[in-house]
């Protein structure tokens, strides 16, 4: 056998005469028992032992020789050799040693593992004298101490004196796995551990047992089969005459991982449907979106009619129908097809690996599915949609454009006559993103004050003077030129910019009117006519119209709001409310474009209203000849003590009245 030792350098070399001696003494001493172990073929095997351990264990040399490492320690399992035969460090260990007779002493085994880590010397002390009773005593007295304390804790706790091999479990932890502590205590509790996380466990011990405090998540496996998921926290623990051992403290997170869970997918799935909800869809698309790519495909579906259904047999039916719209979709798509609910009566279905052809006829399938009859409230009905469809193109640089596009596709269904399936088109494409352009020029022209007024006088019959202006809203747009206020009127009030539009307006005209005050005197403007968009009329209106007249510095008989017929026909009782408001404040109020809305006479009667605004329809009627329905309202609005105003009217074309 040859054996080296690593030294010093240079002065501090250690003379070889000593070596030998050393390892002769080593050799000869029954005193010290000592063995060389290595591994050979991923065994460790004897290879070596002195007089001492030949004594001790009763073997000869030859005998030594052919015995495997594991044969000496029988209560030592695979895991637990790992941690006493270790690569990286010294290991300490008591426990029992099988002699030549089969027989057992009680040792304290030390290995040392040599430079390169497949040689071990181990060092064997018989605990069989006064000292090692002693130290036994007092680690007998600190597992005493430490069940009495442990006993009765609500936390599942462990104790190993030495190793892998526990010296305690309390009554929490034979609950939490439903074993008897006898069945636990050695190394019968490494068998709870789920298989799959065993070794991980084991990496965790053996850094506690070099002093670590560590934690890991592992799966602890009951006695009736059911899976325990667990926080296992082992603290280093050293028993005088044992040596390394741990504290284990186990929680149980089995039941907050399921409500994590829950919460989980109640944030990503519709309540009522438990379909995908609009931020799982919009991942799922994202994580499957590759540029340049093609096959990924997105049906987008509309229930036609479905407000019919919610006003007149409930909102427990429009649930219902919900609710049978999405088990439908479910079973017509294919596996793997996602089908998610975008909101209200919009569903949304992604496929892969799909070209426009087969994204039609899928579309179709849909639609076939849902137009079959059920019974809702007594009623049969037919859940027709409207589906549009979008494939990805190498025009698509992000996923929510394939999401966007195919919901463009879907309002060119319901245009084109609803029940129907449209794939997208190029124009409808183009035509949606100059859209969103214009929205987004609009909001920063109105951040900018770039809506200018235009001032349109109003005059009297009487003498053909001036007695008002109507304040109109223009854009005249740096690149596009003017924008009609029928197109971005109507844009403000899709994109949620209305109020801001309206605000604009209104302190602009207050504005105007202070200013035309301070230059003009006595001979200034006296009224200003402000139109009201119908999304305008809230309880918010009279307070934006009280603050600018502060502003300004106006009283409010200077202004005038005006609001269409159709607006105040949309919700009568509520219009009618903002109106009281503000004929409160001292503002006059006037109907615009009269005779257009199909209102009631008797309620207009109830409307705290000063003026009537004849539709430029029926003015234009003037011209030739036609005056009976512009007379009748005048006749009318006399009837009622309300002034009334012609749209289009001239003074070089006065009617006759």
């Amino acid at each position: 056998m040859s054996v080296s030792i690593s030294t010093p350098p240079d002065d501090d070399m250690v003379p070889p005469e000593i070596v030998a001696t050393v390892f002769y003494s080593a050799t000869v001493s029954d005193n010290l028992a000592l063995l060389v172990a290595e591994s050979v073929g991923g065994t460790q095997r004897l290879t070596w032992g002195n007089e001492g351990a030949m004594q001790l264990l009763g073997y000869g040399l030859e005998d030594l020789r052919t015995l495997p490492a594991a044969h000496l320690f029988p209560t030592l399992g695979g895991g637990e050799l790992k941690l006493l035969l270790r690569r990286e460090r010294t290991a300490r260990m008591t426990l029992p040693v099988r002699m030549a007779n089969g027989a057992t002493v009680d040792a304290v085994v030390i290995t040392t593992p040599a430079p390169g880590g497949r040689m071990w010397t181990m060092r064997i002390l018989d605990t069989a004298n006064e000292q090692e009773r002693a130290l036994r005593a007092t680690a007998d007295a600190h597992e005493r101490r430490f069940s009495a304390l442990t006993e009765r804790s609500p936390i599942p706790t462990l104790l190993s004196e030495q190793g892998m091999r526990l010296a305690h479990v309390n009554d929490a932890f034979c609950t939490l796995v439903g074993l008897r502590a006898e069945q636990l205590l050695g190394t019968g509790w490494i068998d709870t551990i789920h298989e799959d996380d065993l070794d991980g466990v084991i990496e965790q011990v053996a850094a506690a047992l070099d002093g670590a405090e560590v934690e890991t998540q592992a799966r602890l496996v009951r006695a009736d089969g059911s899976v325990r998921t667990t926080v296992i926290r082992f603290a280093h623990l050293f028993t005088p005459g044992m040596g390394a051992g741990f504290v284990g403290t186990i929680e149980d997170i089995t039941d907050r991982l399921a409500f994590e869970a829950k919460l989980a997918h109640q944030a990503n799935h519709d309540p009522l449907t438990g379909l995908p909800n609009r931020t799982l869809l919009a991942q799922y698309v994202a994580d499957r979106f590759h540029v340049g790519t093609s096959g990924l495909a997105c049906l987008f579906l509309d229930l036609d009619n479905f407000k019919v259904v919610n006003d007149s047999l409930g909102h427990t039916a429009g649930d219902e129908l919900l609710v049978e719209v999405a088990a439908r979709l479910g079973a017509t798509v294919r596996p793997g097809d996602l089908v998610a609910r975008f909101g209200g009566d919009e569903f949304v279905v992604v496929c892969e690996n799909v070209d426009e052809e087969a994204a039609v006829a899928l579309a179709g399938r849909v639609s076939e599915a849902l137009a079959r009859p059920m019974r809702l409230g007594g009623v049969d009905i037919r859940p027709y949609a409207s589906v549009g469809v979008t494939v990805q193109t190498a025009e698509h640089v992000l996923a929510e454009e394939l999401i966007r596009d195919c919901d463009i596709a879907m309002y060119q269904a319901k245009a084109s006559g609803k029940g129907r399936v449209t794939v997208l088109d190029q124009q409808a494409r183009a035509q949606a993103r100059d859209k969103l352009r214009l929205v987004t020029e609009l909001r920063d022209a109105i951040e900018r004050r770039e809506i200018v007024m235009y001032y349109q006088p109003i005059f009297s019959t009487r003498d053909g003077q001036p007695v008002a202006v109507e304040s109109l809203a223009r854009w005249d747009h740096p690149e596009r030129g003017p924008v009609s206020p029928t197109v971005f009127v109507p844009l403000a009030e899709e994109s949620g910019l209305i109020t801001g539009l309206g605000r604009l307006v209104l302190d602009e005209t207050c504005r105007q009117l202070a200013e035309w005050d301070h230059l003009l005197g006595v001979g200034t403007v006296g009224r200003a006519n402000v139109n009201v968009s119908a999304l305008q009329l809230d309880d918010n209106l009279a307070a934006q119209v009280a603050a600018a007249l502060e502003r300004h510095s106006l009283a409010p008989s200077r202004i005038q709001i005006e609001i269409t017929e159709s607006a105040l026909m949309k919700d009568p009782t509520s219009a009618r409310e903002v109106l009281e408001q503000l004929r409160d404040l001292g503002v006059e109020l006037a109907i615009d474009d009269f005779g257009t809305g199909y209102s009631s006479l008797a309620y207009l009667r109830h409307l705290p209203v000063d003026c009537l605004k004849v539709d430029r329809s029926f003015v234009a009627e003037l011209a030739d000849g036609h005056s009976e329905i512009a007379s009748a309202v005048i006749a009318m609005a006399r009837n009622l003590n309300l002034c009334t105003v012609a749209e289009g009217w001239r003074p070089s074309s006065r009617p006759r009245s």
